[in-house]
């Protein structure tokens, strides 16, 4: 499995974060991580096959992970590239997403749900397994951010596991939901004295990895105070017990 991150930033504009997105390449298709405004724009940046897509897992409703999911469809609808199209695109997210996405579609006259393939959209709820693209199982888990808001953990046929919690407060949940990761993607918004419980600082995020014990964590949805800060100096205090790897748009993972 390749990860690709689009997105590493937060719902700030910043010159070289855009907002949540992560492309995800298997043997046997492609599932997309959260859907910022840029993520289709991104994909394309990367030269991934965006045209053939084949799931998409939205974590919550916050725009900066959702606000791409409308544009990409009527982007999608329209573009030569998914004219021909057969195989179906897989929406994956919380309970609600359909009623969000019907509300938008009614706001004008988008047919956002009209595509030239068949549209699935499937509501997930936690620790129900799902199998979002051939080959790989999911699970979910509540997060403590929004009422809707979940993590995703990701297991092939290898028995490689990623897990991804998107946005979340801290919870001592995620560490065993995150176990014996391949991957630990967390977000670490702030490094340190968070303005909110419903994100995470630097210790919360290290207190999680370390009880998560996975073979490699990535953090990621960066606020701009990060670039005040040395990456490598504020880890190292924390002595992590993996590989731990920055977030940076572009960046592409091998997970063997």
């Amino acid at each position: 499995m390749r990860l690709t991150v689009l997105g590493s930033g937060s719902s700030v504009p910043h010159p070289s974060r855009t907002s949540s997105a992560y492309w995800l390449e298997t043997e046997k298709g492609s599932l997309m991580l959260d859907c910022a405004p840029s993520a289709l724009f991104r994909a394309a940046q990367e030269k991934l096959d965006w045209p053939n897509l084949d799931a998409i897992w939205i974590s919550h409703f916050h725009l900066d992970h959702l606000g791409g999911l409308p544009s990409m469809l009527f982007s999608m609808k329209y573009a030569p590239q998914t004219q021909f199209r057969k195989k179906p695109l897989r929406i994956f997210g919380p309970r609600g997403l359909t009623n969000l996405l019907e509300r938008i579609n009614d706001s004008n006259s988008y047919r956002l749900f009209d595509q030239p393939f068949p549209l699935e959209i499937i509501e997930v709820e936690p620790f129900e397994d799902f199998y979002p693209i051939d080959g790989i199982k999911a699970v979910a888990l509540k997060t403590p951010h929004t009422e809707e808001s979940m993590a995703i953990t990701l297991i092939n046929s290898s028995e490689n596991k990623i897990t991804f919690t998107s946005d979340t407060g801290f919870s001592t949940a995620i560490s065993a939901f995150a176990h014996s990761a391949d991957l630990f993607i967390l977000e670490c918004s702030f490094v340190k004295s968070k303005p909110t419980n419903s994100h995470l600082e630097i210790s919360e995020a290290m207190h999680l990895i370390r009880h998560a014990k996975p073979q490699k964590a990535m953090l990621t949805h960066f606020y701009p105070e990060w670039d005040s800060v040395n990456f490598d100096e504020i880890i190292e205090e924390f002595s992590p017990n993996c590989a731990l790897i920055e977030a940076k748009d572009g960046l592409r993972i091998e997970i063997v």
